[in-house]
């Protein structure tokens, strides 16, 4: 039995459709069911709906700071759809605590960094002025915290010494668009333990494989 899936978004849904996409293989773990919006004027609504998948909006903007309402009537629509995990793909909405607590271990989120570095706004503008040599991205279960909670999957890119935010987020997403479907059929498929602050996977090895940069 496949696991309903939500997708969150608030903009063009980029991540969101390399779910879409990804699950419409026979033997991924998972469909989604629904894509909820935040935004009406959204972009990610339109290709969610040319891919056949039913579409929510619920305006924000009328609750105001009334996170706890907005959070209300999201949930009512989740349980309309029967969903049981929640993929946040590009949601600019912060959840309060108890929503959060109440998906833990069945709400995922990517973000563009190896976290636990650079968390927040212009991750790729962080990542240049550190200086650093590899960046990429982190999907996580999602805690009352931004961008903290277990890490279940990373992907890394190298960083080029005439990289600007823009050229980084281009090589970035592309990992992105990898490691999320890997990061849900993991959940979905039931091979991911949290254990304290840690996300373990179920019959993992180490690859023995390497990255580094710069390279000779």
């Amino acid at each position: 039995m496949k696991r309903r899936v939500a997708i969150l978004i608030s903009g063009r849904g980029s991540n969101m459709a390399a779910l879409i996409d990804a699950a419409k293989a026979p033997d991924f773990p998972a469909e989604i069911a629904v894509v909820i919006s935040n935004r009406a004027d959204a972009p990610g609504l339109e290709r969610a709906a040319a891919s056949g998948i039913a579409t929510v909006v619920i305006p924000s903007k009328p609750f105001g700071k009334d996170r706890a309402g907005f959070e209300a009537v999201l949930q009512q629509a989740l349980d309309d759809k029967q969903v049981e995990l929640i993929c946040l793909g590009g949601f600019m909405r912060l959840f309060t605590a108890d929503f959060a607590r109440r998906w833990y271990g069945r709400m995922l989120n990517i973000h563009p960094s190896l976290l636990p570095c650079f968390p927040g706004l212009d991750p790729h503008g962080q990542a240049l002025r550190a200086g650093v040599k590899l960046s990429g991205a982190t999907v996580h279960f999602v805690i009352p915290e931004t961008d903290a909670g277990p890490i279940v999957m990373q992907g890394a890119v190298t960083v080029a010494d005439d990289d600007t935010p823009e050229t980084l987020a281009a090589r970035v997403i592309t990992i992105e668009h990898r490691i999320y479907p890997e990061a849900l059929r993991l959940l979905a498929s039931g091979r991911l333990e949290l254990d304290g602050d840690r996300c373990k996977t179920l019959g993992s090895a180490a690859s023995g494989g390497t990255l580094i940069a710069p390279g000779n």
